[in-house]
């Protein structure tokens, strides 16, 4: 048990959930996103990121910005059913609350078109984006310490002592894109360019071991019974000594069960980024590829302590790399004028996860990369009010293996809602609403018990997500 819990530890690369996308990938870096979601055949100021191949046909030259401000809230919930919390044979449920927040994900980006080019950028959260913190500690950290103490006298039971433990991540991926696009003729245009990914991060945690007022007298009198019982020619003085020398080591090990973890992580990667745009006057069809970005994260390890930390704790010394990389993604979109004030899109997003490193080969457990469908539509009411809404279903492939109290994911779907205002002809502001419904996942026998307390053992893993989010968008 012991052994399993350090090497749950190690893999405590807390995945901070990305609020769209993949595991590691943000696909909303504007209001518009989250309004329509299926943007990724939008001729605008969103599409330096969505469509930069549809760029090239922006209607005007010049210059245009958007500024984006988004918040997000999740909550990530464990509800682990396991007979190790009582140890009488009951099975009992003991819940773990896990909050990510990030109050402020910002985004930049501007395109500067001249006849058939179009140069653009950005800077953006592009991966991760808060901080996870669970405040009452996870399952594997009770059940690690239950097993320690269970290892180290049969004396002791689950109301003797208190187990205090909680762990905290954070995960920010900074993106800064360069590109340009060219329109070769009235139907087609291409994009190629490339997004410069920083990684910075960190993880904090610790686990106590504490024995609750008066049980270790408690386990004392009881060892001094047990030796007079034993040698009944012993005087109380003898066997209190013979006691206390017993039960040092037990305390002793009980003691060294301490864990703390600080450290922090940064590593970089680059996405090499190309796209296609064809126009056939109402119908656009674009496509855009993002190459796999290989990065490592090095640790800056602050403190480290635990028992034989040099064997199992490895990963997280001071100056290791760990593989994270960005997966490569392919992603194809069709958008329709039906009318000259209603539009709509459909859209395919294909992450390849199971070919992007991660910590111990871990994505070789997925059953295949990740899977999205959107769709969305937009409606202006009249010259300045446009109203919009979108659908998003995502597919990880998961697996059990793959499942860990620090990392997990839940296959969902997303709503978003929303419009914009045309204040000017070159002012206009995207507001938007976007919320997530998680299935919930249930893995069987996380713990790893033996076959006759096996069918008793499982994890239900449960997330929420919202998101809010204000685009301003102005045309020099």
């Amino acid at each position: 048990m012991r052994k399993n819990f350090l090497i749950g530890f190690v893999m405590l690369i807390v995945s901070i959930p990305t609020f769209a996308g993949d595991y590691l990938t943000n696909t909303n870096q504007n209001a518009a996103f989250l309004r329509m979601i299926a943007r990724g055949a939008s001729i605008d100021i969103d599409g330096v990121y969505s469509n930069p191949a549809g760029l090239a046909f922006l209607p005007q030259n010049g210059l245009q910005v958007a500024l984006t401000i988004q918040s997000a809230y999740q909550t990530r919930d464990i509800a682990a059913t396991s007979p190790l919390w009582t140890m009488d044979g009951q099975t009992s449920v003991r819940n773990y609350e896990g909050k990510a927040s990030a109050p402020v994900i910002p985004s930049v980006h501007a395109v500067y078109k001249n006849g058939d080019w179009a140069f653009s950028g950005s800077f953006a959260i592009v991966g991760g984006g808060g901080k996870a913190s669970f405040n009452t500690g996870l399952p594997m950290f009770d059940a690690a310490a239950i097993g320690l103490v269970n290892s180290t006298s049969d004396m002791l039971k689950p109301n003797m002592y208190n187990i205090n433990s909680a762990m905290e991540g954070r995960q920010y991926i900074y993106g800064l894109q360069l590109g340009a696009s060219y329109k070769i003729n009235e139907h087609f245009s291409v994009f190629a360019g490339a997004r410069m990914n920083y990684f910075t991060g960190g993880y904090k945690g610790f686990l106590n071991i504490a024995l609750k007022e008066g049980v270790a007298g408690q386990i004392g009198a009881a060892i001094v019974q047990q030796i007079m019982g034993a040698n009944p020619n012993l005087s109380l003085e003898q066997a209190q000594q013979i006691a206390q020398e017993q039960s040092a080591p037990m305390l002793q090990k009980l003691n060294d069960t301490k864990l703390e973890l600080d450290c922090d992580q940064t590593g970089w990667g680059l996405t090499p980024i190309i796209g296609v745009d064809a126009k056939f006057g109402k119908l656009n069809l674009a496509a855009k590829y993002e190459f796999k970005a290989n990065m490592n994260i090095e640790n800056n390890t602050h403190k480290l302590e635990f028992p034989d930390a040099a064997a199992y704790m490895a990963p997280y010394q001071h100056g290791v790399n760990t593989p994270s990389d960005l997966p490569s993604m392919l992603s194809v979109a069709a958008s329709y004028e039906f009318l000259p004030s209603l539009r709509a899109s459909v859209e395919y997003h294909f992450f390849d996860d199971k070919n992007a490193g991660m910590a111990d080969n871990k994505q070789k457990t997925l059953k295949h990369g990740t899977h999205e469908y959107l769709a969305g539509v937009e409606w202006d009411i009249n010259k300045i009010f446009t109203v919009s809404g979108g659908y998003q279903k995502t597919d990880y492939g998961l697996s059990d293996a793959f499942q860990t109290d620090t990392s997990f994911s839940c296959d969902s779907y997303s709503v978003g809602l929303g419009g914009r205002i045309n204040l000017s002809k070159a002012l206009s502001l995207d507001v938007a609403y976007f919320w997530t419904t998680y299935s919930d996942y249930t893995k069987e026998n996380p713990r790893g018990l033996d076959e006759a307390m096996a069918s008793m053992d499982k994890d239900v893993y449960s997330r929420t997500n919202k998101v809010f989010g204000v685009s301003v968008n102005y045309k020099f």
